[in-house]
This record gives structure tokens, C-alpha cells and sequence, in this order.
């Protein structure tokens, strides 16, 4: 970075320090993060327990909550007017786009049913990664894990492409999200990350 024009400094070792963050500095998103979630604590939001990047608003009658991943966010209600109420007072302090129905958001998909549900889905990802690891011809079984199998490092060949299968067991964590039925089986591969 330059110095700002007309600043000659008389000393070599000066430095110039920034009073706001600049866009694309690695400080830019923890800056970004503190002054939206100030904003949202002013509002009367806390954070909770389990994430820190998820905040709840609750009043007498209604809740709302705002998730937060880098310069995305995800605002839900159970009362259309105080969501409205929110997104309002953050335009307010914000330059926002408002993007509509949340359709697709971190390799989840949402689906929404006219009952009003939703469906939280990671298909298109978990497709992706079966091409990924080349099967995509593979068959589907019932059961995801022999029970009482003992796994062993010993007496199996060594992977070519140790790397791919580090980052597919990495990928299948992610996907525990929306199918915790692969959790024991993930688990048990991610034993033999070594």
C-alpha cells in the first residue's frame, strides 16, 4: 500500500495507521463482523449460546435470526412485520441487497413446501463429490457400515492420491450436516486420515 498524496514522512520507520478497514485486507471481515454484530447488539440482539455467528432476537411474542457467514446473511422470523422491522433499520446502516428466498446457501439447497417446511438438502454437493472420487457409477446400500467391522491400516495398499481421500473425508464432515446417518461412518474413516 502507498502512502496517502502529500504525506512525506521525514522518517523512514513511520507507518500510517488505518482508522476503518479496507476491502480485501485480512482484517477487513473481523472489521466487517464487529460492526455488524455491534449494529445487531444495539438492536437488542443477542448471540447465541451454540454460534457466534448466529443472533436472536426475542420479543414477548415473536423471534428472529440473523446468521452471518463473511459478508452473507440469512435473516428468518416468525413475524413477517418484525423482520421487515430489522431489515429496515439495517438499510438504514448498511448498504444491503437483498437477495429474496433463500434457495441455495454454503453447498446446502433449501426447499420450501407449501405447508410452510422446509427441506434442507446437500445433494447437488454430495454429487459433486462422488465425481470427485470417480463414483459416480456407484450402488447405493442400505446399510452405510458393516456393524462390529474392524478397520486396520495394516495389510491395504497405499492410496495414490493420499490428498484426494483427505479432502473427500473432509467434504463428508460437512455433509454429516444434513445426513447425520454418515456420522459413525465418517467418523470411522477419518481414523485413518494418517
Amino acid at each position: 500500500m502507498d502512502p496517502p498524496p502529500g504525506f512525506l514522512p521525514s522518517n523512514s520507520s513511520l507507518v500510517c495507521k488505518l482508522q476503518k478497514s479496507i476491502y480485501g485486507l485480512k482484517q477487513a471481515p473481523r472489521a466487517w463482523y464487529e460492526r455488524l454484530t455491534s449494529t445487531l447488539i444495539s438492536f437488542g440482539f443477542v448471540h447465541s449460546k451454540c454460534d457466534p455467528s448466529l443472533l436472536v432476537l426475542n420479543t414477548t411474542t415473536d423471534c428472529l435470526y440473523v446468521l452471518i457467514y463473511v459478508d452473507d446473511i440469512i435473516l428468518t422470523s416468525s413475524s413477517p412485520s418484525l423482520l421487515q422491522a430489522v431489515i429496515s433499520k439495517l438499510h438504514f446502516a448498511f448498504a444491503l441487497k437483498q437477495l429474496g428466498d433463500l434457495y441455495y446457501f454454503l453447498s446446502i439447497e433449501v426447499k420450501r413446501y407449501s405447508n410452510g417446511s422446509l427441506l434442507l438438502s446437500q445433494s447437488k454437493y454430495i454429487c459433486y463429490l462422488l465425481a470427485k472420487a470417480g463414483m459416480t457409477d456407484a450402488k447405493g446400500i442400505s446399510t452405510l457400515l458393516q456393524g462390529g467391522l474392524k478397520l486396520s491400516k495394516l495389510g491395504s495398499e497405499d492410496l495414490d492420491d493420499p490428498l484426494l481421500y483427505h479432502y473427500i473425508v473432509g467434504a463428508l464432515q460437512y455433509v454429516t450436516i444434513t445426513r447425520p446417518e454418515l456420522s459413525y461412518s465418517v467418523n470411522k474413516v477419518c481414523q485413518f486420515m494418517a
